[in-house]
Protein backbone atom coordinates (compact mmCIF):
# COMPACT_ATOMS: atom_id res chain seq x y z
CA UNK A 1 0.00 0.00 0.00
CA UNK A 2 2.66 2.70 1.17
CA UNK A 3 4.90 1.76 -2.02
CA UNK A 4 1.24 2.53 -4.28
CA UNK A 5 0.70 5.85 -2.66
CA UNK A 6 4.72 6.72 -3.27
CA UNK A 7 4.02 5.82 -6.97
CA UNK A 8 0.96 7.79 -7.10
CA UNK A 9 2.57 10.76 -5.26
CA UNK A 10 5.64 10.43 -7.89
CA UNK A 11 3.06 10.57 -10.52
CA UNK A 12 1.51 13.74 -9.35
CA UNK A 13 5.17 15.06 -8.74
CA UNK A 14 5.62 14.42 -12.38
CA UNK A 15 2.10 15.70 -13.72
CA UNK A 16 2.31 18.57 -12.15
CA UNK A 17 5.92 19.34 -13.54
CA UNK A 18 4.22 18.53 -16.89
CA UNK A 19 2.08 21.15 -16.97
CA UNK A 20 4.14 23.58 -15.88
CA UNK A 21 5.87 23.07 -19.29
CA UNK A 22 2.90 23.54 -21.26
CA UNK A 23 1.66 26.47 -18.97
CA UNK A 24 4.57 28.32 -19.69
CA UNK A 25 5.06 27.22 -23.61
CA UNK A 26 5.51 29.62 -26.32
CA UNK A 27 1.50 30.62 -27.41
CA UNK A 28 0.27 30.30 -24.03
CA UNK A 29 -1.13 33.34 -21.93
CA UNK A 30 0.79 32.97 -19.16
CA UNK A 31 4.20 32.92 -21.30
CA UNK A 32 2.90 35.87 -23.10
CA UNK A 33 2.83 37.87 -20.04
CA UNK A 34 6.24 36.38 -19.28
CA UNK A 35 7.83 37.72 -22.32
CA UNK A 36 6.29 41.25 -22.21
CA UNK A 37 7.96 40.94 -17.98
CA UNK A 38 11.10 39.97 -19.47
CA UNK A 39 10.52 43.45 -22.28
CA UNK A 40 9.78 45.65 -19.50
CA UNK A 41 13.15 44.75 -17.51
CA UNK A 42 10.86 43.53 -14.68
CA UNK A 43 11.20 41.09 -11.95
CA UNK A 44 8.16 39.22 -10.58
CA UNK A 45 6.89 36.52 -8.62
CA UNK A 46 3.94 34.61 -9.70
CA UNK A 47 2.05 31.85 -8.17
CA UNK A 48 -0.10 29.47 -10.07
CA UNK A 49 -2.95 26.76 -8.39
CA UNK A 50 -3.23 25.58 -4.32
CA UNK A 51 -4.21 29.15 -3.87
CA UNK A 52 -5.57 28.21 -0.45
CA UNK A 53 -2.39 27.23 0.46
CA UNK A 54 -0.31 29.91 -1.03
CA UNK A 55 -2.61 32.44 0.40
CA UNK A 56 -2.03 30.67 4.20
CA UNK A 57 1.91 31.26 3.45
CA UNK A 58 1.79 35.38 3.06
CA UNK A 59 0.27 37.89 3.90
CA UNK A 60 -1.42 41.87 2.84
CA UNK A 61 -1.43 42.81 -0.74
CA UNK A 62 -4.27 43.55 -2.95
CA UNK A 63 -7.28 41.48 -2.74
CA UNK A 64 -8.51 40.89 -6.15
CA UNK A 65 -11.23 38.54 -8.03
CA UNK A 66 -10.37 39.81 -11.87
CA UNK A 67 -10.38 37.60 -15.11
CA UNK A 68 -6.62 36.70 -16.04
CA UNK A 69 -5.12 38.26 -19.48
CA UNK A 70 -1.61 38.59 -20.05
CA UNK A 71 -1.99 42.54 -20.12
CA UNK A 72 -3.15 42.23 -16.31
CA UNK A 73 -0.41 40.07 -14.89
CA UNK A 74 2.14 42.46 -16.72
CA UNK A 75 0.82 45.50 -15.19
CA UNK A 76 0.22 43.70 -11.59
CA UNK A 77 3.75 42.66 -11.76
CA UNK A 78 4.76 46.33 -11.89
CA UNK A 79 4.39 46.11 -8.53
CA UNK A 80 6.25 44.48 -5.38
CA UNK A 81 5.01 40.84 -4.20
CA UNK A 82 3.83 38.21 -5.56
CA UNK A 83 0.66 37.53 -8.21
CA UNK A 84 -1.52 34.63 -7.12
CA UNK A 85 -3.31 33.19 -10.18
CA UNK A 86 -6.28 29.89 -9.74
CA UNK A 87 -5.00 26.81 -10.93
CA UNK A 88 -6.73 27.38 -14.40
CA UNK A 89 -5.08 30.50 -15.07
CA UNK A 90 -8.76 32.32 -15.10
CA UNK A 91 -8.41 34.48 -12.24
CA UNK A 92 -5.98 36.70 -10.86
CA UNK A 93 -7.05 36.76 -6.71
CA UNK A 94 -3.74 38.70 -5.39
CA UNK A 95 -1.46 40.64 -6.16
CA UNK A 96 1.28 42.76 -4.06
CA UNK A 97 1.15 40.00 -2.31
CA UNK A 98 4.03 39.02 0.52
CA UNK A 99 5.11 35.23 0.79
CA UNK A 100 6.90 34.27 4.02
CA UNK A 101 7.61 30.49 3.40
CA UNK A 102 9.51 28.65 6.29
CA UNK A 103 13.14 29.50 5.87
CA UNK A 104 14.38 26.31 6.94
CA UNK A 105 13.17 24.37 3.56
CA UNK A 106 16.22 23.73 1.46
CA UNK A 107 16.96 25.19 -1.78
CA UNK A 108 20.30 26.36 -3.53
CA UNK A 109 19.13 29.23 -5.14
CA UNK A 110 21.17 32.41 -4.68
CA UNK A 111 18.59 35.15 -5.29
CA UNK A 112 16.11 36.23 -2.76
CA UNK A 113 12.83 36.01 -5.49
CA UNK A 114 14.40 32.46 -6.70
CA UNK A 115 14.72 31.00 -3.48
CA UNK A 116 11.09 32.28 -2.31
CA UNK A 117 9.88 30.75 -5.30
CA UNK A 118 11.76 26.82 -4.38
CA UNK A 119 10.63 27.61 -0.73
CA UNK A 120 6.61 28.09 -2.04
CA UNK A 121 6.76 24.88 -4.26
CA UNK A 122 7.99 23.04 -1.68
CA UNK A 123 5.98 24.34 1.11
CA UNK A 124 2.98 23.95 -1.61
CA UNK A 125 1.53 22.28 -4.90
CA UNK A 126 1.68 25.32 -6.24
CA UNK A 127 3.90 26.35 -9.73
CA UNK A 128 6.19 28.91 -8.93
CA UNK A 129 7.06 31.59 -11.43
CA UNK A 130 10.26 33.55 -10.89
CA UNK A 131 11.80 36.84 -13.10
CA UNK A 132 14.95 38.21 -12.72
CA UNK A 133 15.51 41.47 -14.04
CA UNK A 134 18.72 41.70 -13.99
CA UNK A 135 19.67 38.76 -15.58
CA UNK A 136 15.88 38.54 -17.57
CA UNK A 137 16.06 34.69 -16.63
CA UNK A 138 12.98 33.03 -16.30
CA UNK A 139 12.82 30.30 -13.83
CA UNK A 140 9.59 27.48 -12.58
CA UNK A 141 9.55 25.43 -9.93
CA UNK A 142 7.26 22.54 -9.11
CA UNK A 143 7.67 20.83 -6.18
CA UNK A 144 11.17 22.26 -5.94
CA UNK A 145 12.41 21.20 -8.84
CA UNK A 146 13.01 24.38 -11.18
CA UNK A 147 13.95 24.28 -15.12
CA UNK A 148 14.77 27.68 -16.76
CA UNK A 149 12.82 28.85 -19.74
CA UNK A 150 14.73 28.94 -22.93
CA UNK A 151 13.98 31.21 -26.11
CA UNK A 152 12.28 30.05 -28.80
CA UNK A 153 15.52 30.64 -31.06
CA UNK A 154 17.42 28.80 -28.16
CA UNK A 155 14.65 25.73 -28.55
CA UNK A 156 15.09 25.23 -32.47
CA UNK A 157 18.60 25.66 -32.27
CA UNK A 158 18.67 22.11 -29.63
CA UNK A 159 16.09 20.72 -32.11
CA UNK A 160 17.95 21.35 -35.28
CA UNK A 161 20.71 19.47 -33.38
CA UNK A 162 18.99 16.77 -32.38
CA UNK A 163 16.83 15.96 -35.22
CA UNK A 164 20.17 16.42 -37.53
CA UNK A 165 21.45 13.07 -34.85
CA UNK A 166 18.35 11.30 -35.26
CA UNK A 167 18.47 11.16 -39.03
CA UNK A 168 22.01 9.88 -38.98
CA UNK A 169 21.20 7.16 -36.57
CA UNK A 170 18.37 6.55 -38.25
CA UNK A 171 19.45 5.68 -41.55
CA UNK A 172 22.65 3.65 -39.72
CA UNK A 173 20.21 1.33 -37.43
CA UNK A 174 18.40 0.32 -40.58
CA UNK A 175 21.64 -0.31 -42.82
CA UNK A 176 22.94 -2.30 -39.81
CA UNK A 177 19.32 -3.98 -38.97
CA UNK A 178 18.83 -4.92 -43.05
CA UNK A 179 22.89 -6.50 -42.73
CA UNK A 180 21.67 -8.39 -39.15
CA UNK A 181 19.13 -10.05 -40.90
CA UNK A 182 21.33 -11.18 -43.92
CA UNK A 183 23.46 -12.42 -40.90
CA UNK A 184 20.56 -13.78 -39.43
CA UNK A 185 19.91 -16.12 -42.02
CA UNK A 186 23.43 -17.36 -42.37
CA UNK A 187 23.30 -18.12 -38.73
CA UNK A 188 26.40 -16.26 -37.91
CA UNK A 189 25.24 -13.30 -35.59
CA UNK A 190 28.25 -12.25 -33.02
CA UNK A 191 27.78 -11.07 -29.72
CA UNK A 192 29.86 -8.02 -31.18
CA UNK A 193 26.89 -6.95 -34.05
CA UNK A 194 24.58 -7.21 -31.33
CA UNK A 195 25.59 -4.61 -29.04
CA UNK A 196 26.49 -2.23 -31.96
CA UNK A 197 23.22 -2.41 -32.38
CA UNK A 198 21.61 -1.79 -29.50
CA UNK A 199 24.07 1.00 -29.18
CA UNK A 200 22.44 2.87 -31.98
CA UNK A 201 18.77 1.93 -30.41
CA UNK A 202 19.65 3.24 -27.28
CA UNK A 203 21.04 6.66 -28.94
CA UNK A 204 18.11 6.88 -31.15
CA UNK A 205 15.35 6.90 -28.63
CA UNK A 206 17.54 8.88 -26.33
CA UNK A 207 17.90 11.70 -29.28
CA UNK A 208 13.61 11.45 -29.38
CA UNK A 209 13.06 11.84 -25.47
CA UNK A 210 15.35 14.64 -25.45
CA UNK A 211 13.31 16.31 -28.67
CA UNK A 212 10.40 15.69 -26.72
CA UNK A 213 11.24 17.80 -24.06
CA UNK A 214 12.10 20.74 -26.57
CA UNK A 215 8.75 19.95 -28.41
CA UNK A 216 6.76 20.21 -24.87
CA UNK A 217 8.32 23.27 -24.43
CA UNK A 218 7.64 24.80 -27.97
CA UNK A 219 4.02 24.18 -27.65
CA UNK A 220 2.21 25.18 -30.98
CA UNK A 221 5.75 26.08 -32.30
CA UNK A 222 7.00 22.38 -32.01
CA UNK A 223 4.90 21.19 -34.26
CA UNK A 224 7.01 20.22 -37.28
CA UNK A 225 9.59 18.97 -34.72
CA UNK A 226 6.88 16.45 -33.89
CA UNK A 227 6.43 15.21 -37.50
CA UNK A 228 9.76 14.70 -37.71
CA UNK A 229 10.60 12.65 -34.63
CA UNK A 230 7.51 10.57 -35.25
CA UNK A 231 8.72 10.07 -38.57
CA UNK A 232 12.63 8.48 -37.30
CA UNK A 233 11.42 6.82 -34.17
CA UNK A 234 8.69 4.90 -36.82
CA UNK A 235 8.40 1.20 -36.13
CA UNK A 236 11.63 1.19 -34.12
CA UNK A 237 9.98 0.13 -30.53
CA UNK A 238 8.73 -2.63 -31.72
CA UNK A 239 12.02 -3.67 -33.75
CA UNK A 240 13.35 -2.91 -30.76
CA UNK A 241 11.55 -5.01 -28.43
CA UNK A 242 11.68 -7.94 -31.02
CA UNK A 243 15.77 -8.15 -31.44
CA UNK A 244 15.91 -8.44 -27.49
CA UNK A 245 13.09 -10.91 -27.62
CA UNK A 246 15.43 -12.93 -29.99
CA UNK A 247 18.62 -12.86 -28.76
CA UNK A 248 17.78 -12.43 -24.34
CA UNK A 249 17.62 -15.72 -22.83
CA UNK A 250 14.31 -15.17 -21.73
CA UNK A 251 12.28 -14.15 -24.76
CA UNK A 252 9.56 -13.14 -22.96
CA UNK A 253 7.59 -9.67 -23.25
CA UNK A 254 7.66 -9.30 -19.79
CA UNK A 255 11.71 -10.03 -19.84
CA UNK A 256 12.67 -7.68 -22.83
CA UNK A 257 10.71 -4.50 -21.23
CA UNK A 258 13.22 -5.18 -17.82
CA UNK A 259 16.48 -6.02 -20.48
CA UNK A 260 15.67 -2.29 -22.14
CA UNK A 261 15.02 -0.81 -18.74
CA UNK A 262 18.47 -2.08 -18.18
CA UNK A 263 20.39 -1.36 -21.63
CA UNK A 264 18.82 2.22 -20.87
CA UNK A 265 20.38 2.67 -17.78
CA UNK A 266 23.37 1.63 -18.95
CA UNK A 267 26.18 4.19 -19.50
CA UNK A 268 27.19 4.76 -22.94
CA UNK A 269 31.18 3.77 -22.21
CA UNK A 270 29.34 0.24 -20.82
CA UNK A 271 26.69 -0.23 -23.41
CA UNK A 272 29.44 -0.47 -25.66
CA UNK A 273 31.02 -3.68 -24.08
CA UNK A 274 29.97 -6.91 -25.43
CA UNK A 275 30.06 -9.00 -22.26
CA UNK A 276 27.58 -6.10 -20.50
CA UNK A 277 25.21 -6.79 -22.94
CA UNK A 278 25.72 -10.39 -22.50
CA UNK A 279 24.78 -10.20 -18.70
CA UNK A 280 21.97 -7.71 -19.58
CA UNK A 281 20.79 -10.36 -22.11
CA UNK A 282 20.40 -12.80 -19.11
CA UNK A 283 23.86 -14.68 -19.90
CA UNK A 284 26.15 -16.01 -17.05
CA UNK A 285 28.82 -18.06 -19.27
CA UNK A 286 32.07 -15.88 -20.39
CA UNK A 287 30.73 -14.53 -23.81
CA UNK A 288 32.74 -12.44 -26.12
CA UNK A 289 32.09 -10.16 -29.42
CA UNK A 290 32.91 -13.17 -31.51
CA UNK A 291 30.64 -15.56 -29.93
CA UNK A 292 27.99 -16.69 -32.23
CA UNK A 293 24.33 -15.59 -30.94
CA UNK A 294 21.57 -17.65 -32.66
CA UNK A 295 18.35 -15.76 -33.10
CA UNK A 296 14.69 -17.01 -32.55
CA UNK A 297 13.63 -15.37 -35.59
CA UNK A 298 10.91 -13.01 -34.13
CA UNK A 299 11.93 -9.78 -35.73
CA UNK A 300 12.86 -11.34 -39.50
CA UNK A 301 9.76 -13.28 -39.42
CA UNK A 302 7.68 -10.49 -38.67
CA UNK A 303 8.99 -8.22 -41.47
CA UNK A 304 7.57 -10.67 -43.91
CA UNK A 305 3.65 -9.22 -44.59
CA UNK A 306 1.73 -12.57 -44.55
CA UNK A 307 2.55 -13.42 -41.47
CA UNK A 308 0.05 -11.53 -39.24
CA UNK A 309 0.36 -10.49 -35.65
CA UNK A 310 1.34 -13.17 -32.96
CA UNK A 311 1.57 -15.54 -36.27
CA UNK A 312 5.58 -15.24 -35.97
CA UNK A 313 5.62 -16.17 -31.47
CA UNK A 314 3.65 -19.44 -32.74
CA UNK A 315 6.20 -20.35 -35.97
CA UNK A 316 9.22 -19.75 -33.00
CA UNK A 317 7.41 -21.76 -30.60
CA UNK A 318 6.72 -24.92 -32.84
CA UNK A 319 10.36 -24.79 -34.86
CA UNK A 320 12.55 -23.35 -32.01
CA UNK A 321 14.97 -20.62 -34.19
CA UNK A 322 14.76 -19.01 -37.43
CA UNK A 323 17.35 -21.70 -38.86
CA UNK A 324 14.91 -24.48 -38.22
CA UNK A 325 11.83 -22.81 -39.73
CA UNK A 326 14.32 -22.09 -42.39
CA UNK A 327 14.99 -25.44 -42.96
CA UNK A 328 11.26 -26.81 -42.47
CA UNK A 329 10.91 -24.09 -45.58
CA UNK A 330 13.71 -26.48 -47.44
CA UNK A 331 11.74 -29.67 -46.48
CA UNK A 332 8.00 -28.89 -46.86
CA UNK A 333 6.47 -25.70 -46.69
CA UNK A 334 2.94 -26.89 -46.71
CA UNK A 335 4.34 -27.85 -42.57
CA UNK A 336 3.97 -23.92 -41.88
CA UNK A 337 0.08 -24.25 -42.53
CA UNK A 338 -0.78 -27.27 -40.02
CA UNK A 339 0.33 -24.09 -37.25
CA UNK A 340 -2.15 -21.33 -39.24
CA UNK A 341 0.19 -19.78 -41.61
CA UNK A 342 -2.53 -19.02 -44.30
CA UNK A 343 0.11 -18.76 -47.07
CA UNK A 344 3.33 -20.81 -46.61
CA UNK A 345 4.58 -20.81 -50.05
CA UNK A 346 4.34 -17.35 -50.05
CA UNK A 347 6.39 -16.76 -46.90
CA UNK A 348 8.89 -19.50 -48.04
CA UNK A 349 9.58 -17.50 -50.89
CA UNK A 350 9.75 -13.93 -48.91
CA UNK A 351 12.36 -15.72 -46.65
CA UNK A 352 14.31 -17.35 -49.71
CA UNK A 353 14.53 -14.36 -51.38
CA UNK A 354 15.66 -12.35 -48.12
CA UNK A 355 18.07 -15.25 -48.29
CA UNK A 356 19.18 -14.16 -51.36
CA UNK A 357 17.49 -18.13 -52.96
CA UNK A 358 15.14 -16.65 -54.54
CA UNK A 359 14.57 -17.78 -58.30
Amino acid sequence: METSQLDTSAAEREQRYQDAVRNTAPGTPLRVALDMILAGHLGALICVGDTENVLAAGDDGFKLDVSFTANRLFELCKMDGAVVVDRDLTKILRANYHLNPDPSLPTSETGTRHRTAARMSLLTKAMVVSVSSRRSVVNVYVDGKGFQIKSVSDLLTTVNQLTVAMQNTRSQLDRSLLRLTSLELDNVVTLGDLTNIFYLFEVLLSAGGELNGCIVQLGREGKIAQMQRDEYLAGVDEAYTLMIRDYAADSSEEAAREVRRNLHDTVNTQLRSAKTVAKILGFTDDRGEDSIMTPLGLRTLSRVPVVREGMADKIVDEYGSLQEVLEAVDDDPSRLGKIGVKNPDVLANSLHRMWGKGE
